[in-house]
């Protein structure tokens, strides 16, 4: 990195931040109250509450959101006449999944191999982190230019549209005239990133049954239909031979403009075992950024251990299916619905329930404010030049925040690039990554106030 005192003033707080970072990824801030402790979600937000005060805001407030859950606001006042400039993060997290899987416990920051490991270390309390960063290296070097407003979401990982729900009750709150969200992240580490698009997405559970009870397999299996086996076939029309995704009526052939992904890259990104193949077709970009994609998210059935030799009467399943740019997800889930009831097999009984569902998003990267983010990143990753890239997940509040403000720039930037391994066992963030970030949003705050 370049010396400049912003670049000098984040390396020196980096110590800092790694404390911090260790603090807020000790609370295991999974909002889904079935499995974890709502007062650790609670404790988060007002550690982020706590943050943000120390930092001067105003206004800092927890936000009850309509599902059940706290996000949290601040804003901190600039230069009069000073463009507003809105920061968003989630402190929730996924699940840590196996535990004994982790080489170190989730929930305990952990140094390794130059990364730092730990659930949410860089999806998203590390984009926390990376805000507090910036603000903190602008206030050092002359003062914080915009007006800046920080939002802070308790429920993104779950889907559940809290935050949403919320802003579109409250219009003004979150208005402003350019729109950071920290949660997306490089293509690779070293190569500064912007997504300019996301995947929307929905979820249906879908159940199906066939008899009133399980049944004793010798004595009635091979006529009494088999509601797993239902389920199974139901399931399998969903990919055709080659593992594209097929739903009934949702157009498949989109191809990706703009950076590619190379497929012996990918296969080392997402440690396919070797002579495993890639399913789908068309490039690795078409398939993860421009198309749908379709995967079962869990399936309710007896486990192997404890199996008894039964007809299973019912089974259930729950669905993802991601919609690229341009497809509505609405839509797109009444034809995944009615394509499960046209599939499912021997008139058995079927009935699908939308839980979660999220719009994609496209941004216009010809906007001042891309310009002044691709000047900054350029300075904070020296002889990179900015990079678009789509991304395969989604973030239901882009479409929301696009809605309620037609004229913001919004832009994603974050810590999720592929050795990150967001929403799987082992998830670290790249320190580096972490402090030329800061670095870009600091210069990106100042380019774009003198812009």
């Amino acid at each position: 990195m370049s010396s400049n005192p912003v670049a000098e003033t984040v390396a020196s707080l980096m110590p800092r931040a790694k404390e911090e970072l260790t603090e807020l990824v000790a609370f295991r801030s999974v909002a889904d109250f079935d499995q974890f402790p709502r007062s650790e979600s609670e404790d988060a937000a007002r550690w982020v509450a706590d943050a943000l005060a120390a930092e001067g805001f105003q206004d800092v407030a927890l936000l009850d959101t309509p599902d059940g859950t706290q996000s949290v606001y601040g804003h901190l006042p600039g230069p009069a006449g000073a463009k507003t400039v809105l920061l968003y993060a989630h402190y929730d997290v996924q699940p840590p999944l196996d535990e004994a899987g982790w080489t170190t416990p989730p929930f305990e920051l952990t140094e390794r191999d130059g990364r730092w490991y730990g659930r949410g270390a860089a999806d998203c309390k590390g984009g926390v982190i990376m805000h507090l960063l910036a603000l903190r290296a602008l206030k050092a070097n002359g003062g914080v230019p915009v007006h800046v407003k920080v939002i802070a979401e308790g429920s993104e990982e779950q889907g559940t549209g809290g935050l949403e729900r919320y802003a579109e009750e409250h219009p003004e709150l979150l208005e402003a005239d350019t729109i950071v969200i920290g949660d997306a992240g490089n293509f690779r580490v070293g190569l500064p990133t912007v997504t300019s698009t996301l995947r929307g997405m929905t979820l249906v559970r879908v159940r199906i049954d066939t008899l009133a009870g399980n049944l004793h397999s010798g004595q009635f299996g091979g006529a009494a239909p088999d509601a797993l086996a239902a389920l199974i076939r139901v399931l399998d029309s969903l990919r055709a031979e080659d593992g594209s995704t097929t739903v009934d009526g949702l157009a498949a052939d989109a191809a990706w403009e703009g950076l590619q992904y190379d497929e012996e890259q990918f296969r080392r990104d997402a440690k396919v075992l070797d002579d495993v193949e890639l399913i789908g077709s068309g490039s690795v970009a078409d398939r993860i950024w421009a198309r749908p994609a379709v995967t079962v998210l869990g399936i309710d059935c007896p486990p192997v251990v404890g199996a008894t030799p039964s007809v299973q009467a019912g089974a259930r399943a729950l669905i993802n299916l991601r919609v690229p740019p341009g497809v509505d997800a609405a839509e797109a889930t009444k034809l995944l619905q009615a394509h499960l009831e046209a599939h499912t097999p021997w008139g058995a009984r079927v009935s699908t329930e939308q839980i979660g569902q999220g719009q994609a998003f496209r941004a216009d990267t010809s906007s001042p404010a891309y310009r002044a983010m691709a000047d900054a990143m350029a300075a904070a990753y020296p002889g990179q030049r900015m990079q678009y890239a789509g991304q395969g997940g989604s973030i239901p509040l882009c479409n929301t925040l696009a809605g309620l403000y037609p004229n913001a720039e919004i832009l994603l930037i974050g810590l999720s690039e592929p050795e990150a391994q967001i929403h799987a066992v082992n998830e670290s963030v790249s320190p580096e990554e972490l402090e030329r970030l800061s670095v870009a949003e600091a210069l990106f705050l100042r380019n774009y106030a003198a812009g």
